[in-house]
């Protein structure tokens, strides 16, 4: 079996080019529902926003997603008061499936200094601030990505919602309304899911929710936005609500310990292990201990020096440390700092 990671790291940020000169710095998190850009000056540490459409290429194409990532990035450059040229370094990270596409024409239009990678990349770097560890996605979908302390990439899950996504807020949904149905059928125990999926989706019973999964049928998002109610049942200690998060949990974590293995995290075994951070992110963890827990206790199963946490940067910083990281200059951007820059502008 082949043994070569699913997602790779681009030269530039394996080999970061010697510009301590560079200035700007720009970040892109291109999503299926919405853009952002960021510009940061390093010197004076003012940083421009600007938003855009949806670029994710499943989505809406590969063409329009570029153009929406272009519009985007040059608001953002003219909101600095800069032109394309003035950036050390670029950094676009886009959702989907392949971006090889989205890759193909920012190349034909663009300098190498924009640097194209998967979103799950840009999600690690914020994570981690583009160091050794793991982020692990559960938002809509679900998805793991970590690099090793020898720069070794890994990544598992991300299999969409037919073949994985386990532990994400549309795998919650799905396994809430399934609970739910064997409630109604007499085939599994009684839960307040019963009540809560039909008031949720508006429908008049569960047996007329299964009908619109089918018949209308149902979005990934609009099963995935029932997750945060399901966090509420199991808060509220719905035995079944609860196990359904025990199981997302146990799925995910056993995805991250074999990231942590993949990578080297685990330096050779569990008990030669330096700390690392494991950076949650996404939707699904809005449900609190009921699923974090769990997923700690899993994930210390596989690496006990593992340092889990929610992560509190918004995507986008993580692009703006890559870009930082591609030009070499790293030290000139720390992640406490960026996430209070973050903070203010976004809140502005």
């Amino acid at each position: 079996m082949r043994a070569d990671p699913l997602v790779r790291l681009p030269d530039a940020l394996t080999r970061p080019w010697a510009r301590p000169d560079a200035r700007y710095v720009m970040g892109v998190d291109g999503g299926a529902t919405k853009t952002l850009a960021a510009v940061l000056d390093l010197r004076s540490e003012a940083l421009h926003l600007a938003h855009g459409g949806p670029s994710n290429e499943d989505a809406v194409g590969s063409k329009a997603a570029v153009q929406a990532l272009l519009r985007a990035a040059d608001e953002a450059i003219a909101g600095a008061g800069i032109s394309r040229a003035d950036l050390g370094a670029a950094v676009l990270a886009v959702a989907g499936t392949d971006t090889a596409a989205v890759v193909a024409h920012v190349r034909a239009a663009l300098t190498e200094d924009w640097i194209v990678v998967n979103d799950v990349v840009g999600a690690w770097a914020t994570a981690t601030g583009a160091g050794p560890g793991i982020a692990a996605i559960a938002g809509t979908g679900s998805n793991v990505f970590g690099v090793g302390p020898d720069g070794h990439p890994w990544r598992a899950g991300g299999w969409g919602h037919l073949l994985g996504d386990e532990g994400s807020a549309y795998w919650i949904g799905v396994q809430s309304i399934k609970a739910a149905l064997r409630d109604r059928e007499g085939s599994g125990p009684a839960t307040a899911l019963s009540d809560a999926v039909p008031a949720f989706f508006k429908a008049a019973s569960i047996d007329a929710v299964a009908n619109l999964v089918y018949s209308k049928p149902l979005t990934k998002g609009e099963v995935a936005a029932f997750a945060t109610e399901a966090g509420n049942v199991a808060n509220a200690g719905d035995a079944i609500a609860r196990d359904i998060y025990e199981r997302g949990a146990r799925e995910l974590g056993e995805q991250i310990g074999a990231v942590v293995h993949m990578t080297g995290l685990d330096g050779g075994s569990p008990g030669a292990a330096r700390a690392f951070p494991v950076g949650l992110t996404g939707g699904a963890y809005k449900a609190g201990a009921v699923f974090v827990e769990p997923l700690t206790r899993v994930v210390h199963e596989h690496a006990p020096t593992a340092e889990v946490h929610i992560v509190e940067m918004a995507p986008v910083g993580g692009s703006l440390l890559l870009a930082a990281r591609a030009c070499g200059c790293s030290d000139a951007l720390s992640a406490a700092e960026l996430t209070r820059l973050l903070d203010e502008a976004l809140a502005a």
